[in-house]
């Protein structure tokens, strides 16, 4: 199945009973895109509280994978059930959706897509919008078949450093990636993992939405990315699965998350980190 839809086969599936809309729209985001929209929801749309409700709050970095219960437990609060067919949008075009596709794909549930181009491009069309809101909702029967093997941890990376199994590939920017500038985060080194390719997420992406898939490959091309093991990694583990969903347009191998990303390995002791060094 294809991750991706069109605002045009969305407006034409809003009265299938399976649809359950979510809206996965954050408060800021690295890209500091403009928020034009913060008020405005699809019609029927559930709001996927990521930070709060399906992150772990308890884990002291940010973004990283509830507990599968957890994850089971919300998505019945969101009326989510086992033969729903999920579509996730951002208010912003396309950002904090590919980070929620590939959760429901880590919790096995195949029926998630995300709406290309988000709020901005199904506004463009004059669809059916409404102003944010709750609806009352039954509790659906969602349950979790959590596949671990899909996201990579800190000893694993240090591994791969050595054995070079795989090829990790970076979604910040150039300059965060190079250590030119400070990280987001306080308390971070800058710099990147030793070996790792950088390809910032915005490459990937136009104006809010996926490049057409032959342009994709070609970049991935660029960077001998093709038919290769990868594991992504960014400032948090959201802005990876941009490039992991961009993958998975291209190509059938399977992609793997380091999920702690460089909020995890930048604030990490002893372990490898490369800069670019300018020289005069």
């Amino acid at each position: 199945m294809d991750p991706l839809v069109s605002v045009d086969w969305l407006f034409k599936q809003l009265n299938n009973p399976n649809l359950v809309i979510l809206d996965v729209s954050l408060k800021t985001n690295v890209a500091n895109i403009k928020i034009k929209y913060p008020n405005t929801q699809l019609k029927g749309a559930r709001y996927f509280d990521l930070k709060n409700k399906f992150s772990n709050v308890d884990n002291q970095l940010p973004n990283t994978l509830p507990s599968p219960e957890t994850f089971q437990n919300e998505c019945r609060k969101l009326g989510i059930n086992n033969d729903s067919l999920v579509v996730a949008y951002d208010n912003i075009g396309v950002y904090a959706s590919p980070r929620v596709w590939w959760m429901f794909k880590m919790m096995g549930h195949k029926n998630i897509m995300i709406l290309n181009g988000g709020l901005p491009l199904w506004l463009k069309k004059n669809y059916p919008v409404e102003p944010l809101q709750q609806h009352p909702l039954a509790i659906g029967d969602f349950l979790v078949k959590y596949n671990p093997k899909l996201q990579k941890s800190a000893s694993q990376i240090l591994e791969n450093i050595l054995k070079k199994e795989s090829v990790v590939v970076d979604a910040r920017s150039k300059k965060r990636f190079n250590g030119q500038i400070p990280e987001t985060r306080k308390n971070l080194k800058s710099g990147h993992i030793p070996d790792s390719v950088n390809l910032p997420f915005l490459e990937v992406l136009d104006r809010g939405k996926f490049l057409p898939k032959e342009k994709i490959k070609a970049i991935f091309s660029k960077l001998e990315l093709l038919n290769k093991p990868i594991i992504y990694t960014c400032g948090s583990g959201l802005t990876a699965c941009i490039l992991i969903l961009a993958a998975e347009l291209i190509s059938e191998k399977t992609n793997y998350l380091y999920d702690g990303s460089w909020a995890e390995w930048g604030g990490l002791k002893g372990v490898p980190i490369h800069t670019l060094i300018e020289k005069d």
